[in-house]
């Protein structure tokens, strides 16, 4: 396919889109301006206007990029785990869940990390607003996999599973912005985000946690 033209219509389109990717998850949602956005993408405000409609607009189309293959990944692992003869286990859920969201880069042609530097960042943005519009993007897919959970574990009431669900979304968030791995306590050597041929192995360190979460009387 060839590669879009900047000078075009659609070519500001996604510069725009690229740009606000970065900074929002650099600089987070509210101190970035729809200026600094279309100055880095050597646009005009106007262009986001033209596209998105506001500033809201652009972080919709932003995060509903991001997500759209994570959704559709996690959408075809839950349904081929309902497809089989035996109900989904805990452990199917939660894997197929977490290996998504913590291997979204490699879902992205272009591989940038940008991408998952903004979801976590949107996830404890400090507006509930704006964690409102990312859950409306994710909550039909999301709202499976709770369903599910709550299924597959008829032990704990339904207001339980979902308090360790959001558990584990917030370890998902904050290992996507790569701040679970500076949670350490003073004098403990803080490692940075791992490197790639590490990455599979914090992956399933990450889900090995969470399930443990889920496990729990």
């Amino acid at each position: 396919m060839a590669e879009k033209d900047a000078s075009t219509p659609s070519g500001t389109k996604h510069r725009i889109l690229d740009v606000a990717e970065q900074l929002f998850g650099e600089r987070g949602y509210a101190a970035t301006s729809t200026r600094a956005v279309t100055e880095a993408a050597g646009a005009n405000v106007a262009a986001v206007n033209y596209h998105f409609g506001s500033k809201e607009g652009l972080l919709r189309a932003v995060v509903g990029r991001a997500m759209r293959p994570v959704n559709e990944e996690r959408q075809r692992l839950l349904d081929d785990f309902l497809a089989g003869e035996a109900k989904p286990e805990v452990a199917d859920i939660i894997g197929a869940f977490v290996r998504t969201g913590a291997n979204l880069t490699r879902q992205r042609k272009d591989g940038t990390p940008a991408v998952v530097r903004l979801l976590g960042r949107v996830m404890v943005e400090p507006d509930p607003e704006i964690r409102h519009l990312f859950a409306q993007e994710v909550e039909t897919v999301e709202g499976r996999y709770l369903e599910e959970l709550i299924r597959a574990l008829p032990a704990l009431p339904p207001d339980e599973v979902t308090f360790r669900y959001r558990v584990m979304v917030g370890l998902l968030a904050l290992h996507q912005a790569g701040a679970l791995a500076d949670l350490a306590p003073h004098g403990v050597a803080a490692r940075s985000a791992p490197e790639p041929t590490e990455s599979d192995k914090e992956t399933e360190r990450l889900v090995d946690a969470v399930l443990a979460v889920f496990q729990g009387a």
